[in-house]
């Protein structure tokens, strides 16, 4: 598992807790997107209810940054990351489906959001460089779909080779949010702990 980004021998608490609140929304991004797809591909009864927690994700993500940007900037974030992750949905179903029209339109839109999704974060901390968490965001897009893409071929092995890459990628892109955090507000992190 990759290391947290703070190597430091001292920590604020403030950074400690926010580092693995970040960590643990994406973990659970990542491991809720996994489980929906599975039900998508599989037809599982559990569909409705893995997918409203996965939505659920967005909103988790928006309160770590609610007390650092306001409801508002929250309230956009959340739009943001649920339509990633419906438009995620639609191209899971599109490819079950064969249906490579739509399949071919989700992915702009995913790209586009992810485009959006970079923009909006570099836009409300100036220590996000937009085109760096874009390449991360497009990495992890790409190598979503090569997941679901495998698990509908039954291809499990290696769709769980690639969720290692997707767990760790995950972990870098919670990082960089932390990090830039705690950058732009430095005298919330101010007293460490040793």
């Amino acid at each position: 598992m990759r290391k947290p980004w703070f190597n430091h021998s001292c920590i604020s608490k403030q950074e400690f807790h926010l580092s693995n609140a970040m960590r643990l929304v994406w973990e659970q991004h990542v491991y809720w997107t996994r489980m929906t797809i599975n039900s998508i591909a599989f037809g599982l009864p559990d569909i409705d209810a893995v997918t409203t927690r996965l939505l659920r994700n967005a909103t988790d993500m928006a309160n770590l940054l609610k007390p650092f940007y306001g409801n508002r900037i929250a309230a956009k974030f959340t739009k943001l990351l649920r339509d990633h992750l419906i438009i995620a949905a639609e191209l899971v179903n599109a490819a079950k489906a064969g249906d490579q029209e739509a399949v071919a339109d989700a992915q702009r839109r995913w790209n586009r959001n992810g485009e959006d999704i970079a923009k909006f974060l570099s836009r409300i901390n100036p220590f996000i460089s937009r085109d760096e968490f874009q390449e991360m965001f497009f990495e992890h897009l790409e190598i979503t779909t090569k997941q679901a893409l495998l698990i509908l071929q039954n291809k499990f092995r290696s769709s769980i080779f690639v969720f290692d890459e997707i767990e760790l990628q995950a972990l870098q892109m919670a990082d960089t949010l932390t990090k830039a955090i705690v950058r732009q507000f430095p005298r919330r992190f101010r007293i460490k702990i040793c």
